[in-house]
């Protein structure tokens, strides 16, 4: 969502961080405006100007945190621009990452107001770039525009992150997520 005051970029970016901080130090649930508005010495009233909700700051944060849009790779290739995604992140940030995701995933079953915003802000603007991507490897010939594959390539990606722990007790990294791809979905793809 696009602030409504004066927040300077600096003091944004400060307030995201802090989110993200805070939900890694207790958890979706225990989260509280309050106690935001307390580590970044913000009132109470500033949040809830910028961020009608807990559910629309946490993860507008998450947004702000992947400030680049998968849409934005364009290498040339379907294999390219997938290993370019993964590359855009670093071993700690997607430890980082998967472990908020976890978390958030196990908050969303009690919360439909955290599920409609990460869906709305998060998962819907990553599905569109997705397409994307896919659109271009359609039209380049590498996929074939009738692959029952293409409407699960999410499916596919999201299952890599959680089965990787669930299965390896392991975080996923960008080695594994780069394996994953190039043996499960680029042959489902046909590529």
């Amino acid at each position: 969502m696009t602030p409504r005051s004066r927040l300077t970029p600096e003091r944004e970016a400060e307030l995201y961080e802090a989110v993200l901080d805070l939900l890694r130090e207790v958890g979706y649930d225990a989260l509280t405006m309050d106690a935001v508005a307390a580590r970044t010495r913000s009132s109470k009233a500033t949040l809830y100007r910028q961020w009608r909700s807990k559910p629309e700051l946490v993860v507008t944060s998450l947004r702000h945190n992947k400030p680049v849009s998968v849409a934005d790779i364009d290498t040339g290739t379907l294999r390219g621009d997938f290993h370019a995604m993964v590359e855009r992140t670093d071993d700690c940030q997607m430890e980082k990452d998967s472990a908020l995701m976890r978390g958030l995933a196990q908050a969303i079953h009690g919360n439909p107001d955290l599920h409609r915003a990460l869906r709305e802000l998060l998962i819907e603007p990553e599905i569109t770039g997705l397409d994307t991507l896919l659109r271009r490897a359609v039209e380049r010939g590498e996929v074939s525009v009738d692959n029952r594959a293409l409407g699960f390539v999410p499916h596919m990606l999201v299952g890599a992150f959680v089965a990787r722990q669930l299965i390896e007790d392991r975080t996923p990294d960008p080695a594994f997520i780069k394996q994953y791809i190039d043996a499960v979905v680029l042959p489902a793809l046909g590529v």
